[in-house]
């Protein structure tokens, strides 16, 4: 289950740092050891069509859950940011990195000069999710805090409003939608990364502003591919043979 380099923000001794989903990987590995089990049972006691059939489809949703939980992951360095996504990887060097947020996965924004032009492009990392939920509780302590320090009398009351029904004030005053609790992350904590993340390529400016901007590289990791393709042609025969 180990993993080159550092994990979740942990920084190895050559600087390296690995996010990915803890709760992704764990998924991994205990799907591993069931489809293990299964294929062994096959191939044991497996005897007819419907064995060989069941054999591919176990494979086929291995490869699945392959590049879907145990791939991604998003990998910085000295030089700039590798995202492996479930086919596909991106290079991306610091100075390129002009800003990092998050929608649903974590969101890379590059540019870069391209003759007299400035080029654009967004990547996504699949190994980073931010829920909505998160997203709209971040939003409200934001709203709340930034309306605590007002004062004064008003509609809905003196110094910011009546409290909400069940005793919590609430942004918008009496009757306000309570607070959206913030759900325990099973993940990796994208304001981490995204904080990390934004540092290291401020740094990187920092040590040397005169480094030339290059274009992320994106290639498609064929491994991946072949994990999903081959047992899809595989049970594909198997079922029309």
């Amino acid at each position: 289950m180990a993993v080159d380099g550092a994990v979740n923000g942990k920084e190895d001794p050559g600087g390296r740092q690995v996010f990915r989903s803890p709760a992704a990987v764990a998924i991994w590995w205990v799907w591993v050891l069931f489809a293990a089990g299964n294929l062994i049972d096959l191939a044991v006691q497996g005897r007819d069509h419907l064995s060989v059939v069941a054999g591919f489809i176990l494979l086929l949703v291995t490869g699945v859950v392959y590049v879907t939980a145990k791939r991604p992951r998003v990998v910085a360095d000295s030089d700039g940011l590798t995202v492996s996504n479930p086919v596909r990887d991106h290079r991306v060097d610091w100075a390129a990195v002009a800003h990092v947020d998050s929608t649903d996965l974590l969101r890379i924004r590059c540019e870069w000069q391209e003759g007299e032009a400035t080029a654009r492009r967004v990547i996504y990392a699949w190994a980073v999710h931010s829920s909505r939920r998160r997203q709209v509780a971040a939003e409200r302590r934001a709203v709340r805090q930034a309306r605590g320090g007002s004062g004064g009398f008003g509609l809905v009351g003196y110094g910011g409003g009546r409290p909400a029904r069940g005793g919590h004030g609430g942004a918008g005053g009496y009757g306000g939608p309570p607070d959206i609790p913030e759900p325990a992350s099973l993940g990796v904590d994208a304001d981490l990364v995204i904080a990390t993340l934004t540092t290291r390529a401020e740094q990187a400016r920092e040590d040397e502003p005169a480094a030339r901007v290059t274009a992320p590289v994106s290639s498609w990791y064929w491994p991946a591919v072949a994990a999903i393709l081959i047992p899809a042609l595989a049970l594909l025969i198997a079922v029309l043979a």
